[in-house]
């Protein structure tokens, strides 16, 4: 894992741990459908329209390129 890669998970971490209990509960279920499906938390943190923070998506993607 790279320092960008490092970087954006913390910011990942960081949004969990400041998150509301309503977001908490919509975490929890991207949680629960991602370990049933085999998907990454962190890729489908990323896809969620409803949870993730757009400055981390648009991060993801430019790191990606």
């Amino acid at each position: 894992m790279n320092s960008t890669e490092r970087q954006l998970l913390d910011k990942l971490d960081n949004l969990v741990l400041n998150a509301s209990n309503d977001d908490l509960q919509r975490i929890q279920e991207l949680d629960v459908e991602t370990q049933l499906s085999g998907f990454s938390f962190y890729d489908s943190f990323l896809n969620s329209k409803t949870l993730v923070n757009q400055t981390i998506r648009k991060e993801s993607k430019d790191f990606k390129k």
